[in-house]
């Protein structure tokens, strides 16, 4: 199935999605680089990419709800887009957290919890967009009307394909 929401040819959501995930990333690179050096300023950083990430999270859920909703009831795609949509509130919520304990903190010094929502945040968000890689890449969501929406999972053998993945 296509995309619903398209700019120019192209799904919006897989266009967006890239800008969150990478700020969200970006956040957690420099709460390791101020746990290591302890230099003002990249707990600053991590805050400002942080709530950035968080932001554009919103904004690119809101074209990927768009596009599930248009994928057919019963099917597996149905199912992983779901496990993909849900895994990625999580994760948005797990970042909020960290930002608001920041923002609590004096000069967004990150305490405890606000690294460890960041730290599975992160490792949640991998999972989350190798889910959204199967939709695209293994299902063909957004790609093509004809869609193999009840496709196995890459992480399984194809039957009569040696030495291929599938699930």
């Amino acid at each position: 199935m296509e995309s619903r929401a398209k700019a120019m040819g192209h799904g919006i959501h897989p266009i967006l999605i890239v800008f969150p995930l990478g700020l969200l990333a970006t956040s957690v690179i420099f709460d390791i680089l101020y746990l290591v050096t302890d230099r003002a300023g990249f707990q600053i950083s991590a805050a400002y990419t942080m709530g950035a990430g968080i932001v554009g999270g919103l904004v690119a859920a809101v074209f990927g709800l768009i596009d599930w909703s248009a994928i057919p009831a019963g099917t597996r795609a149905k199912r992983v887009g779901a496990a993909h949509g849900l895994g990625n509130v999580v994760v948005l919520v797990l970042f909020a957290v960290s930002w608001l304990a920041r923002r609590a903190a004096d000069n967004w010094d990150p305490n405890a919890l606000a690294l460890i929502c960041g730290f599975a945040g992160i490792v949640l968000a991998g999972v989350t967009g190798w889910l959204g890689g199967e939709l695209v890449e293994r299902l063909g969501v957004s790609v093509s009307d004809g869609a193999g929406v009840d496709a196995p999972s890459s992480l399984r053998r194809s039957p009569g394909r040696p030495g291929t993945r599938g699930v």
